[in-house]
Order: C-alpha cells, then structure tokens, then sequence
C-alpha cells in the first residue's frame, strides 16, 4: 500500500481542486490520500464524491498552533468535523486569516512591493487565505522566484520583516479538542528548521505525555539526519511514525507519494480513531 497523509487543495492553500486532488493522488499510484487543509474542512464533501474506485480518502486538517512563541502545525485526523468545541476554534483561526493577510500586505507595502488585497484575494480564490497566497503574490510580482524564497526573515518568515501574527492554537489545547472529536494528532515536520524556529525535544515529549499520537518523519523538509534523529525520538516516546508528501499541487514541487506513511502506522491511526472512518472509493464521477 502506498499512503501519502497530508495533501492540500484550494479549499486551503494547494492549487488542486478536491476532485482533482484525489484524481491525482489515484494517478499517482496511491492508495490511500488524507485531505489536510489548513483550518479547514470545506473540501470533504467534493474529494469523497469525486474519489476514484481503489482509493481510499481519510479525512483531516491541519491546525495552525503556536507554543511558547514558536508557530507548529498540528495534523489532525478522522476527527468529527461538526463536533462544535473544535469547530469553533477552527473557524476563530480561519477567521483572522483575512486580517492577517491584510497587515502583511501592508507591511509589504512600507518596503515597496505593490501588492493588493485584490492580487492575494484572486489567488486564494475559494481557500483559507493564507501566507502561501501573499508569497505566489511576490512570485507574480517578481520579487522572489518562488514561494519558498518567501519563506524568510526579508519577507514572510516568522518574525520577518512583512510577517503578522493571527490567532493559533495552544497545541495541548489542540490535541485536547481533537481528541475530544474522536480524532488523533500527529505534529506536522516538527524539524523544518528552514521554514523558521522549531519547537525543542523537550516540547514534544511533553506533547506526547499530553496524548499526540505521533510525528511526521518522513518530509521534504527533513534531512536524512534529521529522520534518524526523530525516529529514535519518537521510540523513546512511544510515538508513531508518519511520511507524507505535504501536496501543494504547483505550489510545491514535491509530487504526491513522494514519501509515504508505513500501512501499519495506517492501521493504527485508523484503529485509534472514532470521529470518523476513512471512506473508500467507488468510482466518482
């Protein structure tokens, strides 16, 4: 089995539909996709009636949380999307994504890069708005030549020069209220130092006392000292291991399956879960 456990669509930041976003991920030769839209749970319903016989789709999202200062992102899975405790805080995030966009623009503004509401708005289209929007913003202006070169202390980095905070998620808290929904919780590329500060071993252990289920290993983002390192963590701390592509569609370009999560792994989250259950293809239209 291949399964690749965290993709995003337009209904976030990626630049797949949901539809084409479990189209691909079936031509891609995967057998299992998660949908982890940033905040969000609006692609569910058009990936399922899209999903291609043989694929199975486990529903998700991945949280935008913050400790001690330090910006993470909490995977969350087969949680019950209505459960109203963790609904409401997905939407007071998804909520101050358009102010906080907006102060960026204006931040970008005072150094000189013409950016508008309007240029970001259009390429967020129907998504969560979000920094990945203003950095295509910069790459359409020429300002950087990609999205990832927008990622730094010049621009939009954590504590860059155009960076603005918004309201994430005590982490404890977002395990809390996953868990409450019946879902379970891996810590999203928890060493990707180039995107920014990463939150220390001693955290996550902490963290894992608190119920996370497990880490993301296997990342583009991740160098192969730095899985090594992180598998011995998580054994210490009795985490699971997961390896995902991160899909963005032309975003990124790492392909879908690109790394990929060990079925046993798979079976567990699945078994651990109760808000939901994954949903097997049948041959969407």
């Amino acid at each position: 089995m291949r399964i690749d456990l965290h993709c995003h669509s337009t209904a976030s930041d990626g630049t797949d539909t949901p539809a084409e976003l479990v189209r691909n991920a079936a031509a891609a030769g995967l057998d299992v996709v998660a949908l982890t839209d940033h905040d969000s749970t609006r692609g569910y319903a058009e990936a399922t009636a899209a999903l291609p016989q043989g694929l199975t789709l486990v529903t998700g999202a991945e949280l935008s949380c913050r400790v001690d200062g330090v910006g993470m992102h909490m995977l969350a899975y087969l949680f019950d999307p209505e459960e109203p405790a963790l609904l409401a805080e997905r939407e007071l995030v998804r909520d101050d994504r358009v102010p906080r966009a907006q102060g960026m623009i204006a931040k970008l503004n005072e150094l000189g890069v013409p950016v508008t509401w309007q240029q970001v708005a259009r390429i967020a289209g129907d998504g969560s708005v979000g920094r990945p929007h203003v950095a295509t913003a910069l790459v359409e202006l020429g300002v950087v030549p990609s999205v990832g070169d927008a990622f730094t202390p010049d621009w939009l980095a954590d504590g860059g020069r155009a960076f603005v905070e918004k309201h994430e998620t005590d982490p404890f808290e977002a395990i809390r209220l996953v868990k409450a929904a019946g879902g379970v919780t891996v810590f999203a590329h928890p060493a990707a130092a180039k995107r920014g500060r990463t939150v220390p071993e001693s955290t996550i252990a902490e963290l894992a006392a608190a119920g996370l289920d497990g880490i993301e290993v296997d990342h583009m983002d991740h160098d192969e000292d730095t899985r090594v390192r992180l598998r011995g963590l998580a054994a210490d701390l009795g985490l699971l291991v997961t390896g995902s592509s991160d899909y963005h569609g032309s975003r990124k370009t790492v392909a879908l399956g690109a790394y990929t999560t060990h079925p046993d792994v798979y079976g567990e989250i699945t078994r651990r879960a109760t808000g939901a259950f994954p949903v097997p293809g049948t041959g969407g239209a």
